[in-house]
């Protein structure tokens, strides 16, 4: 799948974003070997703890319909420049693979980095 869609269907799924305490919104469309798209949006919540980003809300919709191969994830989000999802987001995806893509783009210019390289020292167990 072309890098460019699948970050059009995070700049998607951000609309969908809750919220109501930061203002800042994020979505996140992720690709599995299948070749299924499953999105996600951050949802805000009071406790603060119990908010849950973009990137682990597309994740676990794929993993309930039984997907657990993943190739690539586009992160978009309301701030100007790229965004990278945060450490908890990081060590969450680590868990499926240190080789999948995240995808995060600012203008014209696109990023394209691995988990693993995001995560150096991952605590993963294999």
């Amino acid at each position: 799948m072309n890098y460019d869609v699948l970050i059009e269907k995070a700049q998607e799924a951000m609309e969908n974003a809750y919220v109501k305490y930061s203002n800042f919104k994020v979505g996140a469309a992720l690709l599995t070997r299948s070749g299924k798209v499953y999105t996600g949006c951050n949802v805000e919540n009071s406790s603060f703890g119990a908010t849950i980003c973009a990137e682990r809300v597309a994740f676990t919709k794929a993993i309930s319909e039984g997907e657990r191969e993943f190739e690539a994830i586009a992160v978009a989000s309301s701030l100007k420049g790229f965004t990278y999802p945060c450490g908890i987001c990081r060590q969450f995806m680590s868990e499926w693979g240190l080789d999948i893509k995240l995808i995060t783009k600012s203008g014209d210019e696109v990023r394209v980095h691995t988990i693993g390289e995001l995560l150096p020292e991952a605590f993963v167990e294999f």
